[in-house]
């Protein structure tokens, strides 16, 4: 099932960049797009990401870096 329209995102997609490390629907767009053109996935894309445990929330929390080493960023930009 599509996500983000506009982008042709699906939830898997989604998923799979989540179990890869993003846990914000700011990290999802920057690994595929979803949510930057009108934001109507935005919600749902937050819905699927939930308020599991995030396997980079720590680094984030004490202040390092954590979005650059995301895979896939370099290819959306």
């Amino acid at each position: 099932m599509f996500v983000c329209s506009c982008f042709g995102v699906t939830e898997a997609q989604v998923k799979q960049h989540a179990e890869n490390g993003a846990c914000t629907p700011r990290q999802i767009a920057s690994a595929c797009k979803a949510g930057t053109d009108c934001g109507s996935c935005v919600r749902r894309i937050q819905a699927l990401l939930g308020r599991g445990s995030c396997p980079r929330r720590e680094l984030a929390d004490q202040g390092s870096p954590v979005l650059a080493e995301l895979p896939g960023l370099d290819e959306a930009a």
